[in-house]
């Protein structure tokens, strides 16, 4: 995560008795001493009525004591131990005292005490300034320090971000503002806070946890509007960011349509989210029109069953509608990610553009999808191609059928069997019965066998238009030739000519 604005050291900001007293959210912590020191410092967050009594083996002032362990605290997950058997030093006591006075910078106190503090006293400097009623701003001095002089292991970096964590998660329970929450994202960065993950998708996956979707919205607007980069790639090598990944939040929970209007609404404000959203969202109007098709062929063969009542004219106009919004919100989402994005994303955007005119079974316009991929640069599954030549077959798109079928004459022959099985089954759903038969002749003609439910379908169906002009020459036709080629055994054909009032029967 990166910041766009450029950040001003901390040391330059707090000037003596003008610091900036920013105090944590309250959090409570248990600290367990023995001979060995600290031994831990718990992780959960616990609500005790009463601060936690503690055990100081070595002997102090009665008000260092009370000072040092009379407060409620962030519990964080990490092991904090001394480097030694002995307890504390004096010196960790006195550092303590010298930063509360607040008389002198941080960085010039630990730089004077430098020789004096054990790596884990300066990691328990931190933890102390972390607790509710203390300057928490001193920790991310503390750290800022730290930094500069190298002092930071993995172990002092994931204890600092357990600290932010804690101080963003209690934010966020107490309901703040989301503008705290980037205010203290943006300290993080200045001061050198470098965690192995996204704060930003952490802090969303925070709200989202706690079911504050609000919450989450806006904290990811106020991250657009300040203009806060994010520089992490997804598998693709394509931008992530915050936008994209609360929609696909959203999407994972199956809100498909909430996730399109976030990245829409948030375009159309004036925000700008990343271009790798505008793909999140194409994917989630796929995957919205593949259910809305699923409930509608669902609908449909309630009605065929007889359990409902046949889908009436304006009911049709209104799934008609439903899917065409989609896919105009999809068109939109790919000319916003072409007109920003780089040529990298056309065959990404043309991927998604053909997945959404699958769904939605519009085959010409997702025939032409194909070809924009392969002008990308993404050449599409050949099971892409078979899957629009069956859309195409079933609306009998005779031009784009024929371009697609250029295809099978550089296919294997088992290619070329699974090409047009996917041909006569779209003839098939579409009702196109000597189509249909043309093409189980054609795959005989090239030695190819169709399946035997494909070819049963194809008999049933002329079976039932016999009497309809031409389909007696095409179904004797398709007959003989599955005779031919052992794919029937011999059929009787009965014809009765009513005007002679006389029975024909053949053997076939």
């Amino acid at each position: 995560m990166a910041f766009a604005r450029q950040c001003t050291p901390l040391t330059e900001l707090s000037l003596p008795f003008q610091r900036h007293r920013f105090l944590a959210p309250q959090f409570y912590q248990a600290f367990f001493l023995s001979k060995h020191g600290v031994r831990r410092i718990s992780t959960r967050i616990c609500n005790h009525r009463t601060p936690p009594s503690f055990v100081l083996r070595k002997s102090q002032p009665k008000t260092r004591e009370f000072r040092l362990f009379n407060f409620k605290s962030v519990e964080l997950d990490q092991f904090v131990t001394s480097d030694d058997e002995d307890e504390m030093s004096e010196g960790f006591f006195e550092a303590i005292e010298e930063l509360e006075r607040m008389t002198r910078e941080p960085s010039d106190i630990l730089e004077e005490m430098n020789d004096r503090l054990s790596s884990r006293e300066l990691q328990l400097v931190l933890v102390y300034f972390s607790q509710e009623g203390r300057d928490s701003w001193c920790a991310l001095e503390v750290f800022e320090w730290l930094k500069k002089e190298n002092k930071v292991d993995n172990e002092t970096m994931e204890l600092m971000v357990s600290i932010m964590c804690s101080w963003v998660r209690k934010l966020i329970e107490g309901e703040g503002d989301v503008g705290d929450v980037v205010d203290l994202l943006v300290d993080m960065d200045c001061v050198g806070l470098k965690p192995g993950f996204s704060m930003i998708e952490k802090v969303i996956s925070m709200y989202w946890e706690m079911e504050k979707k609000e919450g989450a919205i806006g904290f990811v607007k106020e991250v657009l509007r300040r203009g806060i980069s994010y520089e992490d790639e997804d598998g693709e090598g394509q931008k992530g960011g915050p936008t994209g990944y609360l929609a696909w939040k959203m999407m994972v929970d199956g809100n498909y349509r909430e996730a399109i209007k976030l990245v829409i609404d948030l375009r159309e404000s004036g925000l700008k989210p990343e271009i790798y959203s505008y793909l999140i969202a194409m994917t989630a109007i796929v995957k919205e029109l593949n259910e809305f098709a699923k409930a509608l062929r669902k609908l449909k063969g309630f009605a065929r069953s007889g359990l409902i009542a046949e889908i009436d004219t304006e009911n049709v106009e209104l799934i008609e509608k439903y899917q065409s919004d989609l896919l105009a919100d999809g068109l939109r989402l790919s000319n916003w990610a072409i007109q920003e994005g780089s040529s990298s994303l056309y065959g990404l955007v043309h991927e998604r553009l053909l997945a959404m005119y699958i769904c939605a079974g519009r085959g010409r316009e997702a025939e032409r999808q194909l070809w924009e991929m392969k002008l990308a640069g993404k050449e599409a599954d050949g099971d892409l191609y078979d899957i629009v030549l069956a859309i195409c077959a079933s609306q009998k798109e005779g031009s784009a059928i024929s371009r697609l079928l250029t295809r099978i004459e550089v296919s294997s022959s088992l290619r070329r069997r699974k090409t047009l099985s996917w041909l006569l089954r779209g003839y098939i759903k579409g009702g196109h019965i000597s189509d249909a038969a043309e093409t189980v002749v054609k795959m005989l003609d090239l030695g190819l066998h169709p399946e035997y439910l494909d070819r049963a379908a194809v008999l049933q169906e002329l079976r039932k238009r016999i009497q309809q002009p031409g389909n007696i020459e095409t179904y004797l036709n398709l007959c003989k030739r599955l005779y031919n080629a052992s794919l029937v055994g011999p059929c009787l054909l009965y014809l009765y000519i009513k005007k002679y009032k006389l029975w024909v029967i053949k053997m076939l």
